[in-house]
């Protein structure tokens, strides 16, 4: 029944992708006039497919021409090129169980490691896994990098970065379990931003936050940026990354708890740009903020926004929002 489903889905959602005179939705507004020497104002945001469940962590492989990102309920993780627009690239991304679940049990954030592995976080095997196969012809086949912490089962890794050491930091908050916070199996009583050790070691950097989400390096690798998907407190966090790894001087990179009362979305997932300006997605949309925090300007999708990747040349940002995937066009002469 699942697979009659998703080929009914990608059928629909062909549809849209193959229209190649893209629908526009939203609007970018520029706080900032520096910043319209890095997006195409022109074309505005285009939607180049819908129809998901919950898109999340966009991916470009540039070997291949195409995006890949994660359907989170789905279990499955879907790539799209500009010739062939939406195909299935892995089924069973996130949960390999034989018992059958619902909620947020596929992978969510999806990156490379320095050797070209994918990485998935996967929130039904609650573990950072790698794929045991190649990323041009995937199986769901995994190899676990981290599931626990102190000998208790992490939450639901949820996003992750690769330092200049390339040790991989993760944020780790409850989204994956079917209760969230609230769920028996959860065995840490906090959620936490960890990091594994080239050793395979766990190791808590910080547990400051209820809710760690997003995750990046500035282009130096001396700040970390984390945001903190709480309602309460909606803010993205910035540290000081110390010569050993672990972090220091944390304070308030920016604040959005009143504007998440008012607008779809709270701080989820970011990039940081060549140029050190931060893309994250927040409430509205994204947020676009210079290195020390200041607003240069914001893409309002007027979707719940999940998270967003630059191409390999920086010519476009993707961006998952809601049911959609989006592309704004960036400006990258002399890049």
């Amino acid at each position: 029944m699942q697979q009659l489903i998703l080929l009914v889905l990608l059928n629909i959602i062909s549809v849209v992708c193959f229209a190649q005179n893209y629908k526009t939705t939203g609007k970018i507004i520029i706080n900032d006039k520096e910043l319209n020497n890095l997006i195409d104002t022109a074309t505005g945001i285009e939607i180049i497919a819908e129809g998901f469940n919950w898109p999340e962590g966009p991916l470009w492989l540039a070997a291949d021409n195409k995006l890949i990102f994660s359907d989170v309920p789905e279990n499955v993780i879907f790539e799209w090129t500009e010739s062939q627009g939406i195909q299935i690239y892995l089924r069973t991304s996130g949960y390999t169980g034989d018992t059958q679940r619902g909620g947020e049990m596929g992978s969510n954030g999806l990156l490379l490691s320095p050797e070209g592995d994918l990485i998935l976080c996967q929130h039904g095997d609650r573990r950072i896994a790698r794929m045991k196969t190649s990323p041009t012809s995937p199986e769901s086949k995994f190899e676990t990098l981290a599931h626990k912490y102190e000998g208790k089962r992490l939450n639901s890794p949820n996003d992750a970065v690769y330092s200049k050491s390339e040790e991989l930091y993760f944020t780790d908050p409850p989204y994956g379990l079917e209760e969230k916070m609230d769920d028996s199996a959860k065995e840490l009583n906090f959620q936490g931003v960890f990091k594994i050790s080239k050793n395979g070691t766990v190791q808590l950097l910080t547990n400051e936050l209820e809710c760690p989400n997003g995750i990046a390096f500035s282009p130096d690798y001396s700040k970390l940026y984390v945001a903190n998907s709480d309602p309460n407190y909606a803010i993205w966090m910035v540290y000081d990354v110390k010569k050993d790894g672990t972090l220091e001087n944390g304070k308030v990179f920016y604040d959005a708890t009143d504007l998440a009362h008012k607008e779809k979305g709270l701080p989820d997932g970011m990039k940081v740009h060549m140029n050190g300006t931060v893309f994250a997605t927040g409430p509205g949309g994204i947020f676009i903020f210079s290195g020390d925090g200041k607003i240069l300007g914001r893409i309002k999708t007027g979707q719940e926004t999940s998270n967003c990747a630059f191409n390999d040349d920086y010519s476009a940002l993707y961006i998952t929002a809601d049911n959609y995937i989006l592309r704004v066009r960036l400006k990258n002469e002399g890049q």
